[in-house]
């Protein structure tokens, strides 16, 4: 995993509004969206707003029943820094400034088919060995 979660390169197409592209050491190449990346925010405020909600990271926010649907501008980074050699930090249009994208957790939350089917596959015994570990007798 030491390689998975060290980019060769990485490209934030801040102006053009394009995301986010990482060509990482072992060869993988990660293709983010903008409103991915804000929608999975690694943040403690977005990560516990998502459990509430039951959502994935990069997972919209769900519609309410009954309301009106609200114009919502399209996330951007007004600024991205980089913070030292293990993430990066985006200042988003929204006025959120919180979550540092750790390039382990990049990696981890690839929205790419092969990346998602991987993260899908595992989902179920992740499960089945955390409902084990909570049965165990003490």
């Amino acid at each position: 995993m030491a390689d998975q979660a060290e980019p060769k390169a990485v490209k934030v197409h801040k102006t053009s509004g394009a995301g986010v592209e990482i060509d990482w050491k072992d060869g993988h190449r990660s293709s983010y969206t903008f409103t991915y990346l804000r929608d999975a925010c690694p943040c403690a405020l977005c990560t516990e707003e998502r459990d509430k909600d039951k959502r994935k990271p990069g997972d919209p926010l769900k519609a309410v029943a009954g309301s009106l649907p609200m114009f919502k501008a399209l996330a951007r980074p007004t600024e991205v820094e980089p913070i030292g050699k293990y993430a990066m930090r985006f200042y988003w249009n929204d006025g959120h400034q919180h979550g540092v994208y750790s390039w382990r957790w990049l990696r981890e939350v690839c929205p790419c088919p092969q990346c998602k089917m991987a993260r899908e596959s595992t989902a179920g015994l992740e499960e089945d060995i955390a409902e084990h570990e909570h049965r165990k007798p003490n």
